[in-house]
This record gives C-alpha cells, structure tokens and sequence, in this order.
C-alpha cells in the first residue's frame, strides 16, 4: 500500500459507508482482514492509497455486492474485475435455468435481476398472468410491477396486504445492504400504488385459510379457485460476474392438497 492523496469521492469515504453500513468498527474489520485499525483509518480518509487486492478483502469482509465492488476498484484508479455479462450470452448458464425452471413445472417459478426485472419464467407464471392488461405484459416485464399494480395480480391476491407488507420489507432490505438507484425508482413506483377496492385486512376475509400455513402464502385467485403458495428465493454462490451475482430465482411450492391437486390436472 502506498501514501497519496486521495479526494474525498474517492475509495475511502465509500469503504467507510459499507463499514458503517455493515456497523462494523474499525478495528473489528482489521482483524477480519488481517490488517491493523490504523491501516483501516488511513485508507478511509485518504491518507493511503489501498491496493486492488485489500479493496476485493475488505469488500469480501464487508459483503459487499459484487456491482459494488467494481465501483470500488474505479473510485480507487484500477480497472474493473467482474464482467457483467448479458444475460443471452449467459451460455450454458443460461440454458440451465431454463431447464430448472422446466423442471419445475406445474408449479411457478422465475428469474428477476436486481430490480425484479423478469428475466426468465415457466407456464406456472404464465398461467397466473393469464387475462393481465397488455401494459403489463410488454417487455421488459417486472416482477414487482406485476404483482402490485392495480390493473395486475393485486386485486386476485386474497391476503394483498400482508403480502404488499411483505414485498416492500424485501425491498427495504435490500435497499439497506446495497446501493441501486433502479431498486429505488421500482420501490418508490410500487409503494405508491394505491390499495384495489376490496383489499381489507387478513382478519375480514370471508374465506379463512383451511389449512396451517409455516411461511407467509400467497394467496392468489385464479379462474374461481384460491391457490395458496409458499416462495422460496435461491441465488448462486460466489459469483464472479455482476449479472450473474444479482440473479435470483424464486419458486412458489403449493402450501396446500387443493392446490397441488388442481396445477397437476393442468399440466400433467
């Protein structure tokens, strides 16, 4: 590491950030990085110049994303070390998730990047889209667009509130551990949109839940029947490219008999 002069935009002030994002002191972050708090000082505000590879340890230690990480190599003066790949080109990576998301069928399942874009889907989400207005459908699609919008599945979800609650919490964390001015435009978009008539509290419902639930349903109307899901989210581990590392899959598995049931004797 050598001493230079480094402006207060540049790699300190946002190591800082992530540090006190993460409430991580100083010193707590130099034991982890096998380095000293007065190592970790110098770099923050500027006093020493931090090679590439103590900014990609710190960034590890501090969990930083890895869109994030790329920004903190530039502000440093290096050149960016993960590629962001088109999801196209994304090759047999690609093709995988397709298959998985086959694989999964009856049941739903996608593919959203960071801002819920939708990246990919099987004929289980095609088939609660079925009947939304064209404007919603027009690519690019996003996820939570769909879900939230008055004209989309808000006016079919049984439990709109606590699952509305629910999307917007996910959101919010995100929002805390990661920076993205998309994330943000998406959140503030969906947050705004008003309640459909109808959508009282889970309490006024006329149709309580006949089975015991272990996780949030969702509780979804579809052509007279209510199926019931439970989410699951996967994302890859390590990744090394920023597309892929902002990727996540999420697959809805029937939380109820009735449900299996009726997906099963539409895709058998």
């Amino acid at each position: 590491m050598t001493t230079t002069a480094v402006s207060s935009t540049g790699v300190g002030p946002l190591l800082r950030g992530w540090r006190e994002r993460r409430r991580i002191s100083q010193l707590e972050l130099a034991l982890r990085a096998d380095s000293s708090a007065r190592h970790i000082s110098f770099v923050e505000t500027g006093r020493s110049r931090p090679s590439e590879e103590m900014i990609l340890r710190l960034a590890e230690h501090l969990d930083v994303p890895v869109r994030e990480r790329n920004a903190l190599l530039v502000a440093a003066g290096y050149a960016p070390r993960y590629a962001e790949t088109p999801v196209d080109s994304l090759g047999a990576l690609r093709e995988g998730i397709e298959r998985l998301l086959q694989g999964y069928e009856p049941y739903p399942a996608i593919v959203v990047d960071g801002s819920y874009t939708v990246v990919a889907a099987n004929r289980g989400i095609a088939m609660l889209l079925d009947g939304l207005p064209e404007h919603l459908l027009t690519p690019p699609l996003n996820g939570m667009r769909i879900t939230l919008h008055p004209e989309g599945l808000a006016p079919r979800i049984r439990n709109l509130r606590e699952w509305r609650g629910h999307l917007l919490a996910q959101m919010e964390r995100q929002m805390a551990l990661a920076r993205s001015q998309a994330l943000r435009e998406v959140y503030d978009e969906v947050a705004a949109y008003p309640l459909p008539e109808g959508s009282g509290d889970p309490d006024d419902r006329e149709d309580p839940a006949p089975y015991p639930y272990f996780a949030l349903p969702l509780r979804i109307e579809h052509d007279g029947r209510v199926l019931s899901f439970v989410s699951s989210i996967s994302t890859f581990n390590t990744p090394l490219d920023v597309t892929v590392a902002e990727l996540a899959i999420e697959t809805f598995l029937p939380a109820d008999p009735a449900t299996v049931t009726y997906l099963r004797s539409l895709m058998p």
